[in-house]
């Protein structure tokens, strides 16, 4: 009989905006039918674009309505509504310049947007181009003044920070922060579920009906921070290490926590023990190799490769992981 609260795939939502290309499908094996493919939501109850698993006793069931059936798969987690989890995973093949753009608060896109969340993200870098950058941030305390007439003359990104970005990097973005993904990136993205984002700039874009995609300077500005920006670029966190497994904690806070985890077994004659307890579920998003998720006693064995995407309910049974691969690990 198989353990319904045993780990499960997820089968992701695509989204072909204009300036996505071809890398999830090339990369990792993506099927949809999309050109461009921008992102993939790997694991997401939100409504704009819900997971389904795929496998198992739940086999072509929405994420949403399984957790609706079984809420103790969530956890003790105190803002978790029945049904939805309190973040969205994604990857994101960035092969043009995102918009220029930011995200609001909690406090503001509950009162402007419906109930909303707001939008804290991070993004972990799994490849990058040579000369990729994240535009990110003000170099100089600024007016909401002198930042309309830079979208009007098109110097709105001479305002701002230019970060070069490398494979492996890490960046934490909170609400409020005026940012940018410049092309050539290839990023996973962790971020609160929430699906509102105002543009202040689009580089005079036109979408595939010839039209200009809608800028929002007006809430944009009402939520920019427009002082000196910090560095986003982190600096890799507690780093643990056992045998066949090393750990690296890239972000914590109110929203979600988030490691890196890497697995190699291939001279490792036991295999890396994996827990969840019982505060919270895990996803597992694995960017890199291939391995084996099973049970102690071997009642069950979940193969996941590149690309692959692994909700594990919380209070999961013990399990062993075998393989050579490399992983998000994220909790809330």
């Amino acid at each position: 009989m198989e353990t319904l609260n045993s780990p499960f795939l997820l089968k992701p939502v695509g989204k072909d905006y204009l300036w996505g290309g071809t890398r999830l499908k090339d990369d990792f094996g993506k099927t949809f039918d999309m050109d461009p493919l921008a992102e993939t939501w790997e694991c997401s109850t939100h409504p704009a674009g819900q997971s389904v698993v795929s496998g198992g006793p739940y086999d072509g069931r929405l994420l949403t309505d399984v957790l609706k059936e079984h809420p103790e798969y969530l956890g003790e987690h105190p803002d978790v509504k029945s049904g939805d989890i309190p973040v969205l995973i994604k990857f994101i093949d960035a092969k043009n310049d995102l918009s220029v753009q930011v995200h609001p608060t909690d406090e503001y896109a509950k009162e402007h947007e419906n109930g909303a969340s707001g939008k804290t993200e991070m993004w972990y870098v799994i490849d990058a181009e040579p000369g990729a950058c994240l535009v990110c941030g003000f170099k100089h305390k600024v007016t909401k003044e002198a930042v309309k007439k830079a979208i009007a003359r098109g110097t709105l990104e001479g305002m701002m920070n230019h970060y070069p970005v490398e494979k492996g990097d890490f960046f934490f973005i909170p609400p409020g922060t005026v940012h940018a993904i410049g092309r050539g990136c290839l990023v996973a993205e962790v971020q609160e579920s929430s699906d509102i984002t105002y543009r202040l700039y689009d580089y005079n874009r036109l979408d595939k009906s010839g039209q200009k995609r809608e800028l929002h300077i007006e809430k944009a500005l009402e939520v920019a921070n427009l002082d000196v920006a910090g560095d986003p670029r982190k600096p890799m966190g507690v780093y643990r290490f056992k045998p066949g497994r090393s750990t690296t904690l890239l972000a914590r806070c109110q929203y979600f926590q988030v490691e890196r985890m890497l697995i190699n077994t291939e001279r490792v004659s036991d295999a890396v023990c994996y827990r969840t307890g019982t505060s919270s579920f895990q996803v597992l998003l694995c960017y890199d190799g291939c391995g084996t998720l099973s049970r102690d006693d071997n009642s069950r064995s979940l193969r996941f490769f590149k690309g692959d995407c692994i909700f594990v309910p919380a209070n999961s049974p013990a399990m062993k992981m075998h393989g050579k691969a490399s992983l998000l690990r994220i909790r809330c």
